[in-house]
């Protein structure tokens, strides 16, 4: 066989050399918020490895989320969930999900909804504390559309290939909504796991179809699961991960968000203003002690809509900013907000910092 043909065959007929991976930071590596939180379940979001949401629906089970070092060969990271309060009387509408949703018109290259639709192979790695079988499915949310199929787990490493046929039914805006999420089912209720598994063709979306013959992961307190090395790619043959570096991994997760990562440090005995960047304050005219912030933030890159910001404290919980010493709420806002570049005051008040140095981060989010 040539060397050509041997790349064809690795690669399949469909897939990309590059830029295959449709999916972001499958390898885990980017955790811009935080690598471990305990006490999730009560509610649905972004825990901690970025672009990786977690949904938690009615259930009483509870579990800690870490960017955890225990990998595979060839990765430094993974996801690890560790169940820490068990729930074996699972309500009806009960569900926990780990998924990415993709931009729509990231997704054009699957032509899906045409008569030229393309064929998705899934791939990734996993492992537990025990043997267990999840779902994964492919949910077309511009038109409610889905296909699922299960896969197992052992407490060994393993890597997961899925295949899911092309659809030919339901063209996917070319826009930067959702188009697709890839969701995989841990816990679920009757009402997702009460029909007949759809796993041959797409279809409009059943609920009772979507997660049937899942393990539960709140069976136990002793329940974990780990996943790296996600990809989703066009074609019909999964080929090795594509192994992205870091700095074009963070990039791309700033898509949909970022934090400042300076502390706004002026000394009070410093210039009468100083303003310019986020990191700006400017002193009070009535006051040589009196501090407010000012100032703009160039954003890393270009947002996927223009963001929501939150402003925080970085000494002290629960304050919008201030310092190790004095915390204050002080009205701050934002002024102007593009997906480029973000404007910013308070309302005219001040807080006395005496000699310490005041101190504001923000978040800017615009995820799916």
């Amino acid at each position: 066989m040539s060397k050509a043909a041997e790349l064809a065959a690795l690669i399949g007929s469909q897939s990309a050399l590059s830029n295959r991976n449709i999916l972001i930071n499958g390898a885990m590596q980017v955790a811009q918020r935080s690598t471990s939180e305990t006490g999730l379940g009560s509610a649905s979001g972004y825990h901690t490895v970025d672009r990786w949401h977690t949904t938690a629906v009615n259930t009483a089970g509870r579990f800690t989320q870490e960017q955890s070092t225990d990998a595979p060969s060839g990765f430094a990271f993974s996801t690890k969930l560790s169940c820490t309060t068990a729930d074996t009387s699972i309500a009806a509408g009960e569900l926990v999900k780990f998924r990415q949703k993709i931009e729509a018109q990231n997704l054009i290259r699957f032509a899906k909804g045409t008569s030229d639709a393309k064929k998705y192979a899934l791939s990734f790695y996993v492992k537990g504390n025990a043997n267990a079988t999840y779902v994964a499915e492919l949910y077309d949310a511009d038109n409610a559309r889905q296909i699922s199929k299960t896969f197992n787990v052992t407490t060994s490493w393993n890597r997961v290939e899925l295949y899911f046929p092309a659809d030919t039914l339901g063209a996917l805006n070319n826009d930067n909504g959702i188009g697709i999420i890839m969701q995989i089912y841990l816990h679920a209720g009757s009402t997702y796991t009460s029909g007949t598994l759809n796993s041959s063709a797409w279809a409009a979306s059943t609920d009772a179809n979507r997660a049937v013959g899942i393990s539960s992961f709140f069976d136990s307190t002793s329940r974990t699961f780990f996943i790296t090395g996600v990809q989703l790619e066009v074609g019909e043959q999964a080929t090795p991960f594509e192994h992205r570096s870091f700095g074009d991994e963070l990039a791309a997760c700033q898509r949909y968000y970022q934090k400042t990562f300076a502390y706004a440090t002026v000394p009070a005995q410093n210039l009468d203003t100083y303003s310019g960047s986020i990191m700006g304050v400017a002193r009070s005219v009535t006051s040589t002690s009196a501090w407010e912030p000012c100032g703009t933030w160039d954003l890393a890159v270009s947002m996927r809509a223009t963001p929501s910001i939150v402003s925080f404290n970085p000494y002290v919980a629960n304050a919008e900013w201030g310092n190790s010493s004095a915390v204050s709420s002080s009205n701050f806002r934002v002024l102007a907000s593009t997906a480029d570049r973000i404007s910013c005051d308070n309302t005219g008040n001040t807080v006395n910092f005496g000699n310490n140095n005041p101190a504001i981060q923000l978040t800017a989010e615009a995820e799916l």
